[in-house]
């Protein structure tokens, strides 16, 4: 882990206003920051852990725990509300066996809601990583997860 902080930090010049640019940075390269990560970030900028730890916990960008190699992100925006997203969260929930804000335990699959994905267009919808499921419904969320083996 070591190895892989230093060639993150390698550049930076290690200020105190690097912070928000090396947790980004770090959470980039290992998916979330974990207390090892934050406190080698503390050392790094010589900052105090309660700093880092106040800055990463204040910006809902930064991660704590790992996520899932497949990211499934239930849009509850206003169209995708209107037309169903509390059904499709719940039929997603239901299929990974796992919660909002969840991974699963073999970190396969992580699930959040977001605000908007920004295809009103197309609701209610999800996505999978970077890739837009449209017009969900609750079968076809079964379909597209089948208890956790789908794509």
């Amino acid at each position: 882990m070591q190895e892989r902080l230093d060639a993150v930090f390698a550049s930076f010049e290690g200020k105190e206003s690097e912070l928000i640019p090396v947790l980004q940075q770090v959470q980039g390269e290992f998916g979330y920051l974990s207390e090892e990560a934050m406190r080698a970030i503390g050392r790094f900028l010589r900052v105090p852990e309660s700093q880092v730890y106040a800055v990463a916990t204040f910006y809902s960008q930064f991660r704590f725990t790992p996520i899932g190699r497949r990211h499934v992100m239930v849009c509850r925006g206003t169209a995708c509300h209107v037309l169903g997203a509390p059904r499709i969260l719940e039929e997603v929930e239901n299929q990974l066996g796992i919660k909002e804000g969840e991974t699963t335990n073999d970190l396969e699959y992580s699930l959040e809601t977001v605000a908007c994905i920004g295809a009103c267009g197309l609701s209610p919808c999800l996505m999978v990583n970077d890739k837009v499921e449209a017009k969900m419904s609750p079968k076809k969320v079964a379909k597209t997860f089948a208890k956790g083996k789908g794509e």
